[in-house]
């Protein structure tokens, strides 16, 4: 553990020195949120606080963490996610080009060779992906089914994290919670064949935990600064990398995030049932659902921060079939929570209606 601690320091410390010279330094370069977009009265504060964990993530990761061809091809791709994503934050690009750089981001994993070959099957065999090889003028190999699968994953997973940017604290408290399961994942021992590749991802992922734990302080409501796509797709980015980075981490991540995916995933059907782009944001996600019940703003964060936790705890814990139980249970808490929450609404909604 001791080989982790000074890297989470400096981490965390720098963190803290960038965001507090952000908070100086954005207003007075116009780097500022826009309340007025989204219909709110607040004095604008300072926006594009994901650059400062992106800066004290990499800077870190270039000081503790050797530098091979995974993990270049990590930072190279981290960096053109960051910067698509500042460049939308300030001019609003097409949402088309962001996902294709998105894809582009990913693709750079798989032919650097991250990505997943096959997935444990707790019930058999592992489903294995790497069956169907292409060679490429005799030089190179790929896997059709596992660079697909590592595509469609990290970019689902970035998306599914600015999905979740809608509450001041919320892609960065997961985020948290998310990176010390992966961490402790890691170095849990009697699961990995080679623990020392494991100290690359643990390395990285104690890193990301201390920038995030650094800025959530700024960014829990009321937040003082906020990260934007910036963070939020920087952030996802890398938990989908650290989920298929030297050892499969998906049925833990799944387990993690499994708030934010499986909500994404109803907000995504529910959009295209109605006949309105995916893409397109409304104020229809779960964690809007908590405020209309009537819960603060607070007690929604903690809600969200507490079921995270949870099926974190269960997803380093717990093994094989327990997991895929785990996966049911959560699930069905989901549709619950869901349901109640829009029949309350609908609820609230009729009542006031039936007054007037």
């Amino acid at each position: 553990m001791q080989q982790y601690l000074f890297p989470a320091i400096f981490a965390f410390v720098l963190t803290l020195l960038l965001v507090k010279i952000a908070l100086q330094l954005f207003p007075k370069i116009g780097l500022m949120d826009r309340p007025h977009k989204y219909g709110l009265t607040r004095k604008p504060i300072p926006y594009y606080g994901g650059l400062t964990i992106y800066i004290a993530f990499v800077v870190s990761v270039l000081m503790f963490v050797h530098l091979d061809m995974h993990v270049i091809a990590l930072l190279l791709s981290a960096t053109l996610i960051a910067v698509i994503s500042f460049l939308d934050d300030l001019f609003g690009l097409s949402p088309w080009l962001r996902l294709g750089v998105q894809i582009i981001a990913a693709v750079t994993l798989v032919v650097a060779g991250i990505g997943i070959h096959s997935l444990s099957n707790p019930l058999g065999q592992p489903l294995l992906l790497d069956q169907w090889v292409v060679n490429i003028d005799g030089l190179y190999s790929l896997s059709v089914f596992a660079s697909l699968f590592t595509v469609v994953w990290v970019v689902g997973i970035v998306n599914t994290m600015n999905f979740l940017d809608g509450l001041n604290g919320l892609p960065s408290g997961v985020t948290v919670i998310a990176s010390l399961t992966l961490f402790l994942l890691s170095i849990r021992p009697g699961i990995h064949y080679d623990m020392s590749a494991q100290v690359p991802i643990a390395t990285m992922s104690i890193v990301l935990f201390a920038c995030t734990l650094a800025f959530w302080f700024f960014d829990f409501y009321p937040a003082k600064i906020l990260m934007g796509d910036t963070g939020s797709m920087f952030l996802g980015f890398l938990l989908a990398a650290f989920a298929i980075f030297s050892g499969g981490k998906i049925a833990t991540a799944f387990l993690v995030l499994g708030f934010p995916i499986l909500d994404a995933g109803w907000v995504i059907i529910r959009r295209i049932v109605q006949g309105k782009s995916p893409m397109r944001g409304d104020l229809k996600h779960l964690h809007h659902r908590l405020l209309e019940v009537g819960l603060s703003d607070r007690k929604a964060l903690v809600l969200i921060y507490i079921l995270c936790a949870v099926f974190g705890f269960i997803a380093v814990f717990l093994e094989g079939i327990q997991k895929v139980y785990a996966v049911g249970v959560l699930g069905v808490f989901m549709v619950v929570l869901g349901g109640f929450a829009v029949h309350y609404v609908r609820k609230k909604g009729s009542h006031h209606k039936q007054k007037a």
